[in-house]
């Protein structure tokens, strides 16, 4: 299949919707119904946590690490470089997990671990531990609550309306975790707090949050992507 064009699942959709003259126009509408709104919602709560959680891991920590620690660029390169190995890694290894225990369980297993490595490497001064910790966050809260979010975003939603849901969910969940970087500066500064404190509340109340809004959701591992019409 040609690199532009549309997948099979996609195309068999549209011809049922047009042989059938029902064919959905304003899809952004349709995620809305009472039948899936639910559905949608949930989603919308569960990629709001996810991005907090990586904007509160991520937007402030080189300047944590300048403003707070007092360290040189040289010193910063070094985690945030381990944590970026780490995000790459995470998403091969992830997949070999979701494959065993399932999409959900694979992201929900991996910010439960971690969830005790935040204040390892916010509450320490010891350069070490930092790195260490602050690397292997990128294994888990940093790179693997994402590693199964194109698919299961996929899995949980109808053909007619799966690029739409997804990229609403998805980039409703990215405006909530721009805001993340403004709150932990202001509190940080404005009200003399460091970046340490906002960084770990924002970090562990997203993982929490996350954690729960996969918890109410199906498993879809497994399930194949057909092009029945489930909304019209």
């Amino acid at each position: 299949m040609p690199a532009s064009a549309e997948p099979e699942v996609w195309l068999e959709n549209r011809r049922r919707q047009r042989a059938e003259r029902r064919e959905m126009r304003v899809p952004l509408f349709s995620i809305f119904k009472p039948a899936i709104l639910g559905n949608t919602l949930m989603a919308c709560w569960w990629m709001a946590s996810a991005f907090i959680v990586a904007y509160s891991i991520t937007a402030m920590f080189a300047t944590y690490l300048q403003k707070d620690l007092q360290l040189s660029p040289g010193l910063v390169a070094l985690p945030v470089l381990l944590m970026s190995i780490g995000q790459f890694g995470s998403g091969v290894a992830s997949g070999w997990v979701a494959d065993r225990l399932g999409r959900r369980w694979a992201m929900i297993l991996q910010a439960l671990i971690g969830l005790p490595l935040v204040p390892l490497y916010l509450f320490t001064r010891d350069y070490t531990m930092i790195v260490v910790f602050f690397g292997l966050q990128g294994w888990f809260a940093g790179g693997g609550i994402w590693s199964q979010a194109s698919s299961y975003l996929a899995e949980r939603f109808p053909t007619e309306v799966r690029a739409t849901a997804s990229g609403f969910c998805y980039h409703q969940g990215a405006i909530w975790g721009g805001f993340v970087g403004p709150v932990v500066a202001y509190f940080a500064v404005s009200m003399h707090l460091g970046f340490a404190v906002p960084m770990l509340i924002g970090t562990t109340g997203g993982l929490v949050s996350f954690i729960l809004a996969l918890l109410y959701r199906p498993e879809t591992r497994g399930r194949e992507l057909v092009a029945d019409g489930v909304l019209a």
